[in-house]
């Protein structure tokens, strides 16, 4: 880093304000990013390998709003336990020192990595820089809301005893949590891969909310799914990471043992295992086919998608000349939009990993279209090897098409008219609704309305994309003896779909959840028969749920923190319709609810 210039407070906010225009140097220079201590993965890891200790280059993008706590506009440290109901004093934000510091006016560095203060500054630098992983223009290239109503996440880094760490959609917070271990304790808050974990699980459910209300496995495994991507994504991001990984694995990533395992310290101590889960499996869907354990199906796309990081980097070693460390920057940086920037073109209920594998797909074309490399056909091979997509998918992906197309519609609307607001945007969905399947009848909803400016390569920018996510609720009756105590009640399927535009109006992607009800002809025959398939799956995996005991109402605290009874379905009624949600904690815990035969061992889980 150069030298530090010295500026007024009124040129800093100016600077602020233009900063997404400025390099990183630039940033610098100017004071626009602030240097912090963070573990690199946690503990354990620096302990048994310190040149894997502490990030020696980790900078957090200074804001007018920082604060004690520490305190930014999207995060709140409020340092809260729950078993002993103390507050443990913040950590105070000092301005002119550019630093937090202790209550005695110590600066929390790794000399002081003991303080709990310095565990607040920990986790709340971690989460900072996550944020802007997301938000970037390689990333979402836009401001991400959270699933509950206000901007800034709570986050509780001693929140009580216990060897787990949740995001809560309900209390609003990320909670860490602390245990002991051969007469160590262990903290959470200080493994920045269980960090980074739990805020992929607030960040999917900010984008796609209505993923809570589902019963479905693959849902659920793909939480757990975004949640190991970031991790993985997020440490591969460090420039003296990939520099050791290169030179201790001279090319070959797949044995970088501290990149394939995630929560090292959380895993060896909870399960005796080096790893809470691991990104180096071979695990297809067959494999997982009667697993309904979301954490063990996870690995399945986890896998693929690791998959397709150590084919990118085999190509820059062998097909474009790249030294293994260049092999591994271009693949990371590659990575990032390959993984994250599909995320909005994602049907907005109901995710299955093969809604995953299209979008993936879909973005290539979009980012990629003459595709030089043949990186399309390498992403389809794995996931074809690992049964997420068919062989039949083969032939009709591969066929020629347009990147593009002009959406036939009953009723044209402006570009500039639907993205204007929701109210606007539903006029649209609601003229043309036979050409967009959305039923007559039914009471279709705005789930959410934005646009986006990502970036390719060196900072290139795609089109601006407008993402129109729509939604409405068919009717079910569980009619059967496999529903048990819910045997005659009423419950919805949620169906609807995400609609994403260039500014021009084409039409670049089209995700949907059909229903079985509709209108006539063959193309509304085909759509019901898709519905009517989905409405079968989602009786048939509810079903499986409720035998198994893993449905069942939620008890936890009234302060918001982890009860002891949280299933890992939950089940209320609302206006007289019964309401299947996925737990409210959405956790770190690899211990999977698999197999239960009606023994509830989530009862005395937590």
């Amino acid at each position: 880093m150069g030298k530090r210039r010295d500026t007024t407070k009124a040129t800093r906010l100016t600077l602020y304000a233009a900063s997404k225009y400025l390099s990183t140097d630039s940033k610098d220079e100017l004071g626009l990013r602030i240097p912090f201590d963070v573990y690199l993965q946690d503990p354990y890891v620096s302990k048994n390998d310190p040149k894997f200790g502490f990030d020696e280059d980790f900078f957090v993008n200074w804001e007018p709003g920082i604060a004690d706590g520490p305190t930014s506009a999207r995060f709140a440290v409020v340092d809260y336990n729950g078993d002993t109901g103390a507050i443990i004093p913040m950590a105070v934000w000092n301005e002119k020192q550019e630093a937090f510091l202790a209550p005695d006016k110590t600066i929390l560095d790794k000399k002081n990595s003991r303080l709990p203060q310095f565990h607040q500054v920990n986790v709340w630098a971690v989460l900072q820089r996550a944020l802007t992983f997301f938000e970037e223009g390689s990333g979402l290239g836009r401001r991400i809301p959270f699933g509950f109503e206000g901007n800034r996440l709570i986050v509780l880094p001693h929140a009580g005893y216990g060897k787990n760490a949740y995001y809560d959609r309900k209390s609003k917070s990320l909670q860490f949590y602390y245990f002991d271990q051969d007469d160590e304790r262990i903290y959470t808050c200080l493994s920045t891969d269980i960090i980074n974990h739990e805020f992929g699980h607030a960040v999917l459910d900010g984008i796609r909310p209505y993923y809570y209300e589902s019963s479905r496995v693959q849902t659920g495994a793909f939480h757990e799914f975004i949640g190991d991507l970031t991790a993985i994504l997020i440490i591969l991001r460090n420039n003296n990471f990939r520099g050791k990984i290169a030179k201790d694995t001279k090319g070959d990533i797949s044995a970088a043992a501290h990149l394939t395992s995630l929560a090292e310290q959380f895993g060896n101590a909870t399960s005796d295992n080096p790893y809470l889960r691991t990104a180096l499996n071979k695990l297809t869907m067959a494999d997982i086919s009667d697993t309904d354990g979301p954490h063990t199906v996870s690995q399945v796309l986890t896998g693929a998608m690791f998959d397709i990081i150590k084919e990118l980097t085999r190509h820059y070693i062998t097909k474009r000349g790249r030294t293994v460390k260049e092999a591994f920057y271009n693949a990371v940086d590659r990575m990032q939009r390959t993984a994250i920037q599909p995320l909005d073109l994602l049907p907005p209920v109901d995710v299955t990993f093969r809604d995953y594998a299209l979008a993936v797909l879909r973005s290539e074309e979009l980012s990629n279209p003459t595709d030089p490399f043949n990186y399309y056909e390498m992403m389809l091979e794995v996931f074809v090897k690992r049964n997420i997509l068919k062989e039949k998918d083969r032939k009709e992906l591969l066929a020629p098409k347009y990147v593009y197309n002009r959406m036939e519609v009953d009723v044209y609307h402006d570009i500039g008219d639907i993205s204007r607001s929701r109210a606007t945007a539903y006029r649209f969905l609601d003229d043309n609704r036979d050409k967009l399947f959305i039923p007559a009848n039914q009471d279709v909803i705005v789930a959410d309305l934005y646009d986006a400016n990502k970036y390719l390569y060196q900072a290139n920018r795609l089109p601006r994309q407008i993402i129109l996510e729509y939604i409405w609720r068919e009717d079910v009756v569980l009619n059967g003896k496999q529903f048990a105590e819910f045997e005659g009640q009423s419950t919805t399927m949620l169906c609807g779909g995400t609609l994403v535009f260039d500014d021009k109006g084409n039409i670049l992607s089209w995700f949907r959840k059909p229903g079985t009800i509709g209108g006539k002809g063959e193309k509304w025959e085909a759509e019901n028969a898709a519905g009517k398939k989905r409405l079968s799956d989602f009786l048939n995996d509810l079903a499986k749920r409720i035998q198994s005991g893993q449905v069942g109402a939620v008890l936890g605290s009234s302060k918001g923190m982890v009860g002891t009874l949280v299933p890992p379905v939950t089940v209320s009624k609302q206006d007289g319709v019964l309401k299947f949600e996925l737990s409210p904690h959405l956790n770190l815990s690899g211990e999977d609810h698999e197999h239960y035969k009606g023994g509830k061992r989530w009862q005395v889980s937590s």
